[in-house]
């Protein structure tokens, strides 16, 4: 376990100078930058025992699942997501396939799968399980390149559809994605907003999910961070990994293409 026994305190206490201005976010960011001090890797060590235990109605683990490089090969696959797989005939992310594994190995269904997605941090919950899972197996990829394959029609298909959306204006505030993240210098109060386009802006935040929140106290992938934007846009809940959320994730990862993955990452 490469968690330091530190107070979260050090680091929260840089919060509230945030209003002072640009050095104040930076130092707060410096505080949160020791690695070894991450909480996250409490969340990644529970995901390991919960990828290994047998469980659901054919009482199996996840070892044997493919994420693309072979069944039960985890090392640098998460680089390598989304893709299309064969065997569902789709491409997936991490997330979906995850999903699609505990159907096909554990004989657990969709439903249930899906009751739980997200630990509510309003009521100080731990991450759910599939959470820890998910974090689990993308830091078999911690240190290696975004290196997504674009070679199947399906795949250019689904990241050119992910740019399309991108660009789509919808729901009640006519937002897209490119209102906020289509140029250099914008913001949302003091919080910077990443440019899509400038290659080093996407690489410094693809590479850092699934990220410890530390005002949410856990977890979050980027199956959440599909359905928060979706939500700050005052849209209905977006599907977890849903073909919408897939395809804007491949196209964001394919935009980080060359980034080397920091996992987990440490955001405010």
């Amino acid at each position: 376990m490469k968690f330091k026994a530190i107070s979260l305190g050090v680091a929260l206490a840089f919060a509230a100078p945030l209003a002072w201005g640009e050095a104040s976010v930076a130092d707060y960011r410096a505080a949160l930058a020791d690695k070894d001090a991450n909480p996250g890797f409490l969340v990644i060590d529970r995901g390991e025992i919960l990828f290994k235990e047998k469980r659901g109605l054919k009482n199996a683990s996840l070892e044997k699942c493919d994420f693309g490089l072979g069944a039960g090969k985890l090392k640098g696959a998460y680089a390598q997501l989304p893709r299309y797989f064969k065997d569902t005939d789709q491409v997936q992310d991490l997330e979906s396939r995850l999903v699609s594994c505990m159907v096909k190995l554990q004989g657990i269904s969709e439903d249930e799968i899906k009751q739980k997605l997200y630990a509510d941090q309003r009521q100080n919950e731990n991450n759910t399980d599939l959470e820890a899972m998910v974090a689990y197996v993308a830091s078999q990829s911690d240190g290696m390149k975004i290196n997504p394959p674009l070679k199947h029609a399906k795949e250019k298909a689904v990241r050119e559809l992910g740019e399309a959306m991108f660009w789509r204006r919808h729901g009640p505030m006519d937002f897209s994605c490119a209102t906020c993240h289509n140029e250099d210098g914008k913001r949302v109060r003091l919080q910077s907003l990443v440019n899509v386009y400038n290659a080093k802006d996407i690489q410094a935040t693809m590479t850092t999910w699934p990220t410890y929140r530390v005002s949410h106290g856990v977890v979050r992938n980027m199956q959440h961070r599909m359905w928060d934007c979706h939500w700050q846009m005052r849209t209905p809940d977006i599907d977890y990994g849903s073909p919408a959320t897939v395809a804007l994730i491949s196209f964001l990862t394919s935009q980080a293409k060359g980034g080397t993955y920091d996992l987990p990452g440490i955001k405010r």
